[in-house]
């Protein structure tokens, strides 16, 4: 197995990657430091059940990965970093708890290289016992009541009305149909600000009954989780699992916007030239999804909650200026943004050069 962990890390090329067994629940935990150029890594802890442990390392490769994107977009001091609790099987309460402190040991162990907080999976009281056995979780979970989903969710609305004013001609999101595929924390609070705007709001979830309740609560319509690729809309918004965009759904897609919560949309890049071409405007994952990232970066660097609305809000404007060179430039909104960050990376790795 470690053999094939390597290989699969050797591939990806991070920073640095630990992977660890957790020999009492049969559960790996995968911790990626993708790349440190702009400071110490940062990112969630996804827990999740996988059906082999290399699902889990990839997810945690992956997704560190597009954490570098996010931090570099936003010219924020982070490194990409993401830790995966790949689970065996459903974890009782107490296995949860002894996992989660094993896991805040390892993180302690690495000594800042990584800093973590909650994602897909984990909950605030899950980083409230991983925070008892290590020092780098980020505050924002820890010392303050700051809505985490309500944050992510509010940039992915901004980022919805500027692809919409780019592509339906008007911000205003009044009559335009959403479909959110998704209805968790984030999925259920972009769906009611969605419906406070006027959107007509579709929802579709694997979990039937969580997407009846949120349809009961918005006035949403609830589309079958096995149709819902093929449904009409004006916006898709992926809000769940990633790699939803690949080559079964891509041609199937009835929609001119896909913007969304979820991370690590694409399955490969090539999708981003596929949506292109088939006049799709696709915004980037990690700038619509930025919410969270901002607001808990911003509280740890001593901003007060007042202030994080309005630079969660500024997403739009950084989206708007992508969306206008990407025009220029007669390209995939995607390419215009790798190319800025990848700008940025390098202006940073000449400047610790200079500085050696």
């Amino acid at each position: 197995m470690k053999d094939r962990f390597r290989q699969i890390i050797d591939d990806a090329k991070p920073r640095h990657a630990v992977t660890h067994l957790d020999r009492r629940t049969g559960s790996w935990i995968f911790i990626v430091v993708d790349d440190d150029t702009l400071g110490p890594a940062a990112g969630g802890t996804r827990m999740k059940e996988y059906e082999a442990p290399q699902e889990g390392l990839i997810d945690a490769l992956r997704l560190a990965s597009n954490m570098t994107r996010k931090w570099a977009a936003f010219d924020m001091n982070q490194g990409g970093g993401k830790a995966v609790l790949a689970a065996s099987q459903p974890l009782k309460r107490q296995e949860r708890e002894g996992m989660l402190r094993r896991y805040g040991k390892v993180v302690e162990q690495l000594g800042g290289q990584f800093t973590t907080g909650i994602d897909l999976g984990t909950t605030r009281a899950d980083i409230a016992i991983v925070a008892e056995e290590t020092r780098y979780v980020h505050s924002a979970f820890t010392t303050t009541t700051l809505d985490i989903g309500h944050c992510t969710a509010l940039g992915v609305l901004v980022a919805m009305q500027v692809a919409a004013r780019n592509r339906l001609g008007s911000a205003n999101l009044s009559g335009v149909s959403v479909l959110l595929q998704g209805t968790g924390n984030v999925g259920a609070v972009l769906a009611r600000l969605l419906a406070e705007a006027g959107a007509v709001v579709k929802v579709s979830d694997i979990d039937l009954t969580r997407a009846n309740k949120i349809a009961d609560q918005t006035g949403a319509t609830v589309v079958p989780f096995n149709s819902l690729v093929d449904e009409s809309c004006d916006v898709y918004a992926p809000c769940a699992d990633g790699r939803v965009l690949n080559c079964d759904t891509v041609p199937r897609l009835r929609c001119s916007i896909v913007v969304g919560s979820a991370n690590d949309q694409l399955s490969n890049p090539l999708e981003a030239d596929r949506l292109y071409h088939r006049g799709i405007l696709y915004v980037p994952d990690y700038i619509a999804n930025a919410g969270a990232a901002i607001a808990v970066h911003l509280y740890d660097h001593g901003f007060p909650e007042s202030n994080i609305r309005n630079r969660i809000e500024a997403i739009g404007e950084t989206l708007q200026d992508i969306l206008l060179e990407a025009e220029k430039r007669s390209q995939p909104p995607y390419h215009t943004v790798e190319c800025r960050i990848q700008a940025r990376l390098q202006t940073a790795r000449c400047r610790a050069n200079v500085k050696k």
